[in-house]
């Protein structure tokens, strides 16, 4: 294959295509996540009796290990649709939730009414931690000047790291979490890094921070992969992963039964996430988010290859409502519109080229493997 048909190639079963610069494509012109999707998915995602089963026993135990407390387990509570279904889940299993929501300073109007409606309608105690605003948008300020890929995680970060802190201080081992691979399975990890390196996070604040971080809570190596999991034994789990979820089943069914409202795409919640995912990347990185969003629902059978290419066809921001909300953003951010094309323009970088912890992060894997070669058992980390 030359070089310029291997530049524009596509996968000829979903829609990813060579802007990941790590793809790989077999004799048929099958990509790698594909594949990795089928083998993945085989181990992980229960779609059938068998995952009515497992949950079944997942929940008796949570429900035996909460006895006594107020709550047995922490849901994280977004507004969006995973998160939003899954809530109204947890009310049909008999579940007894610390619904938390972090508020890093973006929600939109209609992420709060639909917030404000769940919590309502399942009569959930509902915990909001407000992130600290000036070290949020100095975070903010300092990834843009970095050039990274990954503008989302200083907010990232701070949602999980604020879910692992209260479950400690509250007494609770599980955090269900509405990630899943249904509609997140296929994801090319060369585009971002880790949304939870903390020595990432700070190196790249040092950097170009201008303040002092008091109140943004991290989470280090060691508290991810072995505190949390092993000496606190939490346990975060994915209960979507032992359905047949449907996205646009589960948008239908908010929407009928509790009057959820829908964002229009993926991470509407979010106003900074929304721009970021479709102007920031696309503009500066050339990746576009859809592509992985809409392999997965290939990959999980929600949607046919041709419906995907039809959406790829539509724009990602109507110019009217993309200035609108660069606007809002520099108003929040406190900078210049110039000053945000400059950021624009300036020369990408990525992750690596800061201190991370993906030394640590080989070491632990190459210890896993040592384990289950030795003693014939895997060796679960938080991941």
């Amino acid at each position: 294959m030359n070089e310029l048909s291997r530049k524009h190639q596509i996968c000829t079963q979903c829609i990813m295509d060579t802007t990941d610069p790590e793809i790989i494509f077999n004799e048929r012109g099958v990509c790698n996540h594909c594949e990795e999707f089928e083998s993945i998915s085989r181990q992980h995602w229960f779609p059938n009796e068998e995952g009515q089963r497992r949950w079944g026993a997942i929940v008796a135990q949570m429900k035996a290990d909460g006895r006594g407390r107020e709550y047995d387990c922490i849901l994280g509570l977004s507004g969006g649709v995973d998160s939003s279904y899954l809530a109204l889940k947890v009310r049909e299993w008999g579940l007894r939730p610390l619904v938390v929501h972090v508020d890093a300073g973006w929600n939109s109007e209609l992420a709060v009414a639909n917030i404000e409606t769940i919590v309502k309608h399942c009569n959930y105690d509902l915990h909001t931690h407000v992130v600290d605003w000036e070290e949020m948008r100095d975070l903010h300020l300092a990834y843009l000047r970095a050039g990274i890929a990954n503008q989302d995680v200083p907010q990232d970060h701070i949602f999980f790291a604020s879910l692992y802190h209260f479950a400690t201080s509250n007494g609770i081992r599980y955090i269900l979490s509405g990630g899943n691979l249904a509609t997140e399975g296929v994801f090319p990890g060369a585009w971002l890094g880790g949304a939870m390196d903390a020595i990432n996070l700070k190196a790249i604040h040092r950097k170009f921070g201008e303040r002092r971080l008091r109140n943004y809570k991290t989470i280090s190596f060691f508290q991810y992969y072995f505190w949390y999991p092993f000496v606190k034994k939490m346990r975060t789990v994915r209960p979507l992963n032992y359905m047949a979820y449907d996205k646009t089943k589960a948008i239908e069914e908010l929407e009928k039964s509790i009057g959820w409202r829908s964002y229009g795409r993926k991470h509407g919640e979010s106003q900074f996430t929304k721009l970021f995912q479709n102007y920031y990347l696309p503009a500066k990185f050339g990746y576009d988010k859809r592509r992985p969003h809409l392999s997965s629902l290939i990959a999980s059978g929600q949607m046919s290859r041709e419906e995907a290419l039809e959406e790829m066809k539509k724009p990602l921001y109507d110019a009217n409502e993309l200035e609108l909300d660069m606007d809002y953003l520099c108003k929040k951010l406190r900078i210049t519109r110039a000053t945000f094309d400059e950021l624009m323009r300036a020369p990408t970088r990525h992750y690596s080229e800061f201190e991370n912890w993906d030394k640590y992060h080989r070491a632990l894997k190459i210890g896993q493997a040592i384990f289950a070669r030795l003693t014939g058992r895997t060796l679960k980390v938080y991941s």
